[in-house]
């Protein structure tokens, strides 16, 4: 048992409102700059949706990921191995291209100010960052938000693949139509694609708390981490000639900060802690069947009370004050506990380590005389809040996600998640259990007092409990190496020298 810490994250979708507060607070602080004009290392996606940049899930067209080789069952990076990335390292075919990501564009707001005087109103054009010239924008992050676009941009989304024509149709009807939000960041997965494809093995994983990170001294921009991440979170700068990727604002962190997108979040949908896991289960962790994998990953994350965990954890380097965090950490409660939240598309055997909690779907209902109908006839306080039969997105979709296609696993978070919303309707009706109440903990698996932990934590946490931060004692850790002194005004995205094209 080799246990390691990896600082990890969970987003609860059914707090996110698409206010896109984050990607701004991201944007300006690390983005905003010549080169780095498409980045968005977060972004807020419209699900159902083709995502950034265009149809990222479909590995097919991006080979991104890992994929088991037919005949021994190893893993091998999807964009056929060292060997052929060697073989492509002059012309790598499967990057995604302007047109995937958008066009920069600014405004010719001059126009507004130094317009003559004339019986129309002056506007400011869009014209293309690029080549300067007025553009027709067509696409740029999060296009296909809430209802625009949703027949070109929701009905090409690649989770749609296993829908029936039916079940298609019956979510894209205008007046009925569904849809959630996905915030994404970079996931500093455990085993990472895109530092496993890096030729000059610039990427790499902070060993005390599993950022990954660019070295903006060692890049030469291959780019081959861009095609190994199926996530798409690996950006190439053309100004600098470097790859950049979302660094968790670990300096935020070094100061006991949350990072700026986790502290922004008006939703407040997302959590931040640590996690022990066993890095000697990771090569059969990736290798377990689609239907196991998120039941294999949780395996390897370990019980931070566990007296033997601990003293593994300490003789591998691990500090106290890191277990200590661990130990208080809301991630364990949600990944690992309460099983509520689940990584995004494990089958691309990356190891993610930001979980989400899907969003509560929408049931099925009736609008009779003005009023609308969500029991459809039936009673009782189950129906209330509808029943997974009744949901409209069907839990294929949200399988395809979030498990690896095992529906299993989804139903039995939306269980628990139906459960917490019976149990306390009822204590706030009756301040009891009445006859419905039981049978909905019993179905999920839980306890009274676990749904109102989870209560808790989903709908009043305070920020000390949302973002238990631990001391990452980066200091200690370089001063074999660095004065820390010398070192403290290097903390930051950047440099140590001005990066230059080529070096």
């Amino acid at each position: 048992m080799k246990i390691q810490a990896q600082v990890s994250m969970v987003f609860h979708l059914d707090k996110c409102i698409g206010c896109h507060t984050c990607s701004v607070a991201c944007k300006n602080i690390w983005t905003d700059r010549k080169g780095a004009e498409y980045m968005w290392w977060n972004n807020v996606e419209t699900k159902p949706g083709t995502g950034y940049p265009v149809q990222w899930e479909d590995q097919d067209k991006y080979k991104g990921g890992w994929q088991k080789k037919p005949d021994n069952g190893s893993l091998d990076l999807k964009m056929n191995g060292r060997l052929g990335m060697l073989g492509n390292i002059f012309f790598n075919p499967n990057l995604p291209t302007l047109d995937d990501y958008y066009e920069p564009w600014t405004y010719e707001y001059d126009n507004l100010t130094h317009a003559p005087a004339g019986d129309d109103q002056p506007t400011a054009r869009p014209v293309s960052m690029i080549t300067g010239q007025p553009l027709e924008i067509k696409r740029g992050p999060n296009w296909d938000d809430d209802l625009s676009g949703s027949q070109v941009y929701a009905a090409n989304d690649p989770n749609l693949d296993d829908m029936s024509d039916d079940e298609r149709q019956m979510m894209f009807e205008i007046e009925r139509l569904v849809f959630f939000y996905l915030p994404r960041i970079c996931n500093h997965c455990l085993n990472a694609g895109c530092a496993a494809a890096c030729p000059s093995g610039a990427i790499y994983k902070r060993g005390e708390d599993g950022i990954v990170l660019v070295n903006q001294d060692q890049c030469r921009g291959w780019r081959m981490c861009v095609t190994a991440c199926p996530y798409k979170k690996v950006y190439y700068n053309w100004s600098t000639g470097k790859s950049e990727k979302c660094i968790l604002c670990y300096p935020r962190l070094e100061t006991g900060q949350a990072p700026a997108c986790f502290h922004s979040c008006v939703g407040r949908i997302r959590y931040l802690g640590v996690l022990l896991y066993d890095a000697d289960r990771i090569d059969e962790t990736v290798a377990a069947e689609d239907a196991d994998l998120v039941e294999a990953q949780r395996a390897i994350i370990m019980d931070p009370h566990d007296p033997a965990v601990i003293a593994s954890a300490k003789a591998n380097g691990v500090p106290q004050a890191m277990i200590d965090a661990a130990q208080k950490s809301p991630v364990y409660r949600f990944v690992k506990e309460w099983k509520l939240a689940l990584p995004l598309h494990p089958e691309f055997r990356t190891l993610p380590m930001l979980f989400y909690v899907p969003p509560m779907l929408p049931i099925q209902a009736l609008v009779n005389d003005g009023h609308i109908e969500v029991t459809q006839g039936n009673e009782g306080t189950l129906d209330y809040f509808g029943t997974l039969e009744q949901a409209r997105l069907p839990l294929r979709y949200m399988a395809r996600l979030f498990s690896a296609g095992n529906e299993d696993e989804v139903a039995a978070v939306y269980r628990k998640l139906i459960a917490v919303r019976i149990y306390r309707r009822a204590n706030n009706a009756s301040g009891e259990l009445n006859e419905d109440t039981r049978p909905a903990l019993d179905a999920a698996g839980i306890t009274a007092e676990e749904a109102q932990a989870i209560f808790e934590l989903t709908a009043k946490p305070t920020f000390d409990e949302r973002f238990v931060v631990p001391p990452l004692a980066r200091e200690e850790n370089i001063e074999p190496l660095i004065d820390p002194f010398t070192h403290k005004t290097e903390a930051g995205f950047g440099f140590r020298r001005d990066a230059k094209r080529g070096q």
